[in-house]
């Protein structure tokens, strides 16, 4: 539980990090950028998911 809780972190402070550089930047993010952040989201949907089911067992 504690690994998936450290790993759900890791995932959101990576995606903090690309979207406020995204958001300082003067220009579009880059294809590479976007497809980071939203495989993150993903990626944080799913750890989320799989902690909800260990609260509910």
């Amino acid at each position: 539980m504690d690994d998936y809780q450290a790993l759900l972190d890791r995932m959101k402070a990576a995606q903090r990090d690309l979207l406020t550089a995204a958001a300082k930047a003067n220009t579009l993010p880059s294809d590479g950028a976007l497809r980071k952040i939203a495989d993150l989201e993903v990626a944080i949907g799913a750890v989320e998911h799989l902690l909800d089911e260990d609260d509910e067992a």
